[in-house]
């Protein structure tokens, strides 16, 4: 019998993670969740301060505040079903559950890249266009420009969950990964994925390609501005206004082309310890980037960690 009329649908997936290694296991269970707690903590922190202090009720402020919270729902679609696959024997996930977390990790990927954009173009009005940041940049434009990147990313994620949870499933359910991360479950499809390839490739050029050229262009013009300025003190104030952004956007683009960018090992005696090294690179690049951006932009913005001093200020006050 032909398998591709074998379509009857599965109720739901195994994932496979660590089983390999079940001695990284339990080492990586108090690793990820150490980091998780960090993240929880720092960027919860960042979101509090944003709020709280109307120091920083700037459109700034508003996109950092944003990107956290962004980076608590990204890590909190994934890293509790990792940690709880360290645990456990059967590392099951149903179909509605595999298809939940895709979409939650593909809507909060694509929301930050955007997000980095126009944080970028926020930057390039504050330092190129001073005079006429706050006419730019006023609470009008500010707003939409966040809850743009924010729907954009969310429809993405249902062009791409649908595509691929709507294709048919058949024998083999183990997903090579932590999650039900894309390209793992579309190995598993038993029909024609040329669609889902195509509307991928679509995507990285709008989500992925695109703010990348348009942060590149926003910082050319920000470095050029910069030099202009006569002053060393000016130049090194104006450029630490933007320090912060441009380090959390080397670090996370800087690591997606680390993941894919590297070459492949023809070596088929490799391919267990590549396919290790490929897992565990996603997983860190699914935490450690949200870990360290409110630590980056704590060590390197006087505002955030003054905002920060008062708050814990004013709970022993209170206290």
């Amino acid at each position: 019998m032909d398998r591709s009329n074998e379509t009857a649908p599965l109720s739901g997936f195994i994932l496979l993670g660590l089983s390999a290694h079940p001695k990284l296991e339990k080492t990586f269970f108090v690793l990820i969740l150490m980091m998780y707690l960090v993240i929880l903590l720092g960027n919860g922190v960042l979101i509090l301060v944003s709020i709280l202090d109307s120091h920083l009720h700037t459109p700034m402020y508003f996109f950092l505040g944003n990107l956290s919270f962004l980076d608590i729902c990204y890590t909190t679609s994934s890293v509790p079903l990792i940690l709880d696959s360290f645990l456990t024997p059967r590392k099951t996930i149903s179909f509605s559950g595999c298809a939940v977390q895709m979409f939650l990790s593909f809507a909060m990927g694509a929301t930050e890249c955007v997000l980095l954009s126009m944080m970028a173009f926020d930057r390039y009005v504050a330092i190129c266009n001073p005079l006429r940041y706050p006419v730019v940049m006023n609470k009008a434009a500010y707003v939409p420009m966040a809850a743009s990147s924010w729907a954009g990313g969310i429809t993405n994620s249902v062009v791409q969950t649908s595509l691929a949870m709507r294709l048919p499933f058949c024998g083999d359910n183990v997903i090579n990964h932590f999650t039900c991360e894309i390209l793992a479950v579309l190995k598993l499809a038993c029909a024609d994925i040329s669609i889902n390839v195509i509307s991928m490739v679509v995507a990285n050029m709008i989500f992925l390609a695109v703010p990348v050229l348009f942060i590149f262009v926003s910082y050319v013009f920000i470095l050029v501005t910069i030099l202009r300025i006569p002053s060393a003190e000016g130049r090194k104030k104006a450029f630490s206004t933007c320090s912060a952004h441009l380090t959390v956007v080397l670090v996370f683009y800087g690591t997606i082309l680390f993941m894919y960018g590297k070459p492949k090992s023809k070596d088929p005696l490799g391919a267990d310890k590549q396919d290790l090294a490929d897992k565990l690179i996603s997983l860190f690049y699914g935490v450690v980037t949200p870990m360290l951006n409110p630590i980056i932009y704590s060590l390197r913005n006087k505002d955030v960690r003054a905002a920060v001093r008062n708050l814990v200020g004013q709970k022993h006050l209170t206290e």
